[in-house]
């Protein structure tokens, strides 16, 4: 794993850090790569039960798409008559986006700064959002005549409504940590000094918790997003026969008799 992202896996948690603080965690190839290939690791690895998405330094979440690296790209691409940079949204970006919002495992993002572009698409594709105060949110997109990638475009109008998505995406501007926990994307804000504890303690409460069931509800929420009442109430009764059927169900059934605190086994 290159230096600019670090993985980490610790009793059930995978941590996942972005490490570029001194470009404000801006996505390089060699970072979006090894990205793409830790939130992969930790889809597959079954000893991983919940997942916790944060970066370095005080500045940034993320700015997205290192555009020093881009301009280059785009100019050798002008000399060579390809259009190869481009590819890094199916190469790189969607691959990311599918491995955090499928994996069948709880994802919190700690946003410790400015998460923009493909950052904000990060941050929006975890289950779970803890916020430092000093944070902000930017779609940025529309700023650099690019449109929506990172899920940004499926993600944004299920949080905070098609009307204001398409304000936030046609007129990019920042979006202080406190609107943005009155929108919806920030589920919770914290001062910018607690974060990092306040994030792991939570992310170790989900790599704690009843794993299957946490899948399942990822699953359902999912499905329901596209389809109709009665064929989520029929992927309901699918997932709650699965959960019910689970060592965690009767673990904390008999937990509940008994009343004691349930120590989950994630199966």
């Amino acid at each position: 794993m290159a230096d600019s992202v670090l993985y980490e896996v610790s009793d059930g948690l995978a941590t996942i850090t972005l490490n570029r603080p001194e470009a404000m965690n801006a996505m390089n190839t060699e970072s979006k790569v090894a990205f793409r290939d830790a939130a992969q690791a930790a889809a597959a690895d079954g000893a991983v039960r919940a997942v916790l998405l944060t970066a370095a330094g005080d500045r940034a979440f993320c700015v997205g798409q290192d555009l020093k690296e881009h301009v280059g790209s785009l100019m050798a691409d002008r000399e060579a008559g390809t259009g190869r940079t481009m590819n890094t949204v199916r190469e790189h970006y969607n691959p990311i986006l599918r491995a955090l919002t499928q994996m069948p495992k709880p994802v919190v993002a700690a946003v410790n700064g400015v998460a923009a572009g493909a950052g904000f698409g990060f941050a929006l594709a975890a289950d779970y959002r803890i916020v430092s105060d000093t944070a902000a949110f930017n779609t940025s997109f529309a700023g650099v005549a690019l449109t929506a990638d990172s899920g940004v475009s499926w993600t944004l109008p299920r949080v905070v409504g098609p009307g204001r998505a398409a304000d936030l995406l046609l007129f990019p501007r920042s979006v202080k940590a406190q609107e943005a926990y009155e929108l919806g994307i920030a589920n919770r804000v914290v001062p910018a000094t607690e974060l990092a504890g306040e994030a792991r303690k939570l992310a170790r409460s989900l790599a704690e918790g009843p794993t299957l069931a946490y899948a399942a509800l990822k699953e359902s929420l999912a499905f329901a997003a596209g389809h109709t009442l009665d064929e989520s109430l029929d992927k309901e009764d699918e997932l709650q026969s699965r959960a019910g059927a689970s060592e965690d169900h009767a673990i904390a059934v008999q937990a509940f008799i008994a009343k004691e605190k349930p120590k989950y086994l994630g199966r």
